[in-house]
């Protein structure tokens, strides 16, 4: 059974940095493209980034591009977000989330949506 657990949501000041990681566990991870989404109170879930589990190719939607790094790590069986320059607008909800349909080339068609999800990290920057 596909299980992914999102952790590392934090409050964090304006121009701070956050690591969320999504612990997953249930599938062959190699066989997956892993994506993290947000979804700010009041607006349309965006994608943020997307990896290639097998490959470790990486495509970033527009969202927070140039201030966020996915990445993995199988010895954790893990795929990592790293944010930096954080701003309010920055606040929400982080998902990962995957099938074994998923592209990671939907990371910028908000109208393609994996199946599996995570419960969701609460990010919240705020002074």
């Amino acid at each position: 059974q596909v299980q992914l657990v999102e952790s590392g949501g934090d409050l964090v000041q304006p121009g701070g940095s956050l690591r969320l990681s999504c612990a997953a566990s249930g599938f062959i991870l190699d066989l997956y493209s892993i994506a993290w989404f947000r979804q700010a109170p009041g607006k349309e879930r965006e994608g943020v980034a997307c990896i290639n589990y097998h490959d470790g190719n990486v495509y970033y939607a527009d969202s927070m591009k140039g201030r966020v790094t996915i990445s993995r790590d199988r010895d954790k069986a893990t795929v990592n977000l790293q944010m930096s320059r954080l701003e309010a607008e920055d606040t929400a909800v982080y998902y990962c989330a995957t099938d074994r349909a998923y592209t990671c080339l939907a990371i910028t068609m908000p109208t393609i949506s994996p199946h599996y999800w995570g419960q969701g990290t609460q990010v919240t920057v705020s002074s």
